[in-house]
Formats: C-alpha cells, structure tokens, sequence
C-alpha cells in the first residue's frame, strides 16, 4: 500500500513542478513549445484522476469499516494507533485531492494558452484585412 501513495506523492510534485513552469512568464516561442509538450503528456496523464479516485474510495471503505477506539477500555498504544491511521488516511485523502486539482490546473493553464493563441490569430487576421 506505501508504494501507491509514493507513486502518488511524486506525481502530484510533477504537477506541481508542471504548473509552476506554465506560469513562469517565458518568451512567447519556447512557452508555445513548452504548452504543446505538456498539452502531449496531458492526455495519457488523465490516467491520475480514476486513480486517485480509487484510492479516496479505499479511503473511505476503511474509514467506514474500521474498528472505532472511542471507549475506556482502549489502551494507549491502541488509541495512538486509531488517530494516527485517522491521521494518514486524512493525508493521502488531501494528496487525492491535490492530485486531481494540479491535473486540472495544468489542463487549465494549456487549454487557457491555446484559446489565447487562436484570438491572437485571429486579431492578427483582421487587422490584416
């Protein structure tokens, strides 16, 4: 189970490190070349989203299914061991979340370059008539 939200953690640093290089104000030819880079690993990239999706519903099969330590009769051990696997599972819903979000926002930020480039064409084809 660790290595799937490994996966996870560095997919959403990608992301990160993806979005931040698309709104990094570079010259207009190599931000076009970057936008059409990033729009290509767009595509196979949805892959992320069914599978954060997955994981937040295993989160919440868990979550519905785990044995609740609320009573005087749990030790300590067991009561540290209940919020800490509370805790995790908080976690890595957040990292679901942030991974569908930072695949939205790099979608975003392409399809929000393109449009742009298409009304720049075509003001450039009106002023040109």
């Amino acid at each position: 189970m660790a290595l799937q939200w490994i996966v996870l953690s560095y997919i959403i640093a990608v992301e990160a490190a993806i979005a931040l290089i698309l709104t990094i104000p570079l010259p207009k030819a190599v931000k076009s070349r970057i936008v059409a880079l990033v729009s290509m690993m767009l595509q196979p990239a949805i892959s992320i989203v069914p599978f954060a999706g997955f994981q937040l519903l295993d989160i919440y099969w868990k979550n519905e299914h785990r044995l609740m330590c609320t009573s005087d009769i749990c030790t300590a051990a067991e009561r540290d061991r209940y919020e800490k696997s509370i805790y995790k599972a908080q976690r890595n819903a957040i990292m679901c979340v942030a991974a569908c979000l930072l695949y939205w926002c790099a979608y975003r930020i392409c399809k929000f370059h393109k449009e742009i480039q298409e009304l720049e064409a075509a003001e450039k084809r009106y002023k040109d008539m």
